[in-house]
């Protein structure tokens, strides 16, 4: 289900100042002028917002390289401007991944020349590693569109554990991919979950607990004093004889953040092989409940809901996504109890 309707700048709004030929991934053509309040400063850091479509690192690389000049002359990244310089920016894009496309289907939800959105389904892992070198998300996107190569992370703006499904991000240009990690960053991509968790909770609240690493087992996360804030918001949708629906929305992003904090207040996510405290069945639940709950064998969280602004043309957009089949029948038998 989509949603779409025109956004308006927001009063203040910075103006571009460059002209740009082609910010999208292959060959880059782009003019700037150093501005005079910007005197002073390092060249480095004047031309990443002049040119925020692209990393720092690879801006300096291209000042090194003599692909970005200054008046007219290469210039080293540390060298101060004075202001009113010309910037100048010719360079290629060089591909960062090097996975292989792989033909995996893929569920569009969402698409438009800036951006898509993915429905991911359970047990896809979203980028390879040392333990899966493919058959993930990556190598499907690369499939779909051999230019998201010139990306990180083939444009993935935010992830998704291996066992979660639902509504994922995908930039498409670099200009799309800085936008939207920027919003992501300030918060302005709103997004939302469903979480089937085991008891029966009482009234919707705010977590609000900092998560770090957990202390004895690098694969999990935990509540530490020291860690990053994290702020989770749940409601419920839907009480159960020994269960609970909910309906969460993230302030932050942080690695199990939901996981982590619903095991926290004492509501773990059904199936969670990490925080969920193993396989536990109710008292009285009828065979049908139990071998459903013991077949169920990945955390039962689903990311329902994405809405953010597209960079192409600025306009909001939101996307909601099916919840899977066995998330889909796991409520249906849980609510017969």
């Amino acid at each position: 289900m989509i949603a779409e309707s025109p956004a308006r700048p927001a009063v203040g709004d910075p103006v571009p100042v460059q002209s740009v030929a082609d910010a999208s991934p292959g060959h880059v053509q782009a003019e700037s002028t150093v501005p005079d309040d910007a005197a002073g400063r390092r060249f480095d850091q004047v031309a990443a917002e002049l040119f925020g479509q692209h990393s720092r690192s690879r801006l300096t690389e291209w000042i090194r390289q003599g692909r970005l000049t200054l008046a007219g002359r290469t210039a080293k990244p540390s060298e101060r401007v004075v202001g009113g310089e010309a910037v100048r920016l010719d360079a290629v894009v060089e591909n960062v991944l090097r996975d292989a496309p792989e033909a995996i289907a893929l569920d569009v939800l969402y698409e438009d020349a800036a951006c898509l959105v993915i429905n991911k389904p359970p047990g896809l892992t979203v980028h390879p590693g040392a333990g899966q070198p493919s058959g993930t998300l990556v190598n499907a996107l690369l499939h779909r569109d051999p230019s998201l190569a010139a990306l990180p992370r083939a444009g993935l703006v935010h992830r998704l554990d291996k066992d979660t499904s639902g509504a994922l991000l995908v930039a498409r240009t670099l200009t799309a991919h800085t936008a939207l990690a920027a919003a992501l960053l300030r918060r302005d991509v709103r997004r939302e979950y469903i979480a089937v968790v085991r008891g029966v909770v009482i009234a919707g609240n705010t977590i609000d607990e900092p998560i770090g690493r957990h202390p004895h087992d690098r694969m999990r996360k935990a509540i530490r004093e020291d860690g990053r804030h994290a702020v989770t918001h749940y409601r419920v949708r839907e009480r159960l004889a020994h269960h609970s629906v909910l309906d969460l929305a993230l302030e932050t992003g942080r690695t199990h953040q939901i996981r982590v904090h619903l095991a926290h207040v004492g509501f773990p996510i059904i199936g969670d092989p990490l925080y969920g405290g193993g396989l536990k069945l109710p008292r009285g639940a009828s065979d049908t409940v139990r071998d459903t709950l013991r077949q169920f064998r990945r955390q039962a969280l689903h990311a329902q809901r994405l809405g953010f602004a597209s960079p192409d043309g600025d306009r909001e957009v939101s996307v909601s996504a099916p919840p899977p089949a066995d998330l889909a029948h796991l409520i249906e038998v849980l609510r017969g109890e």
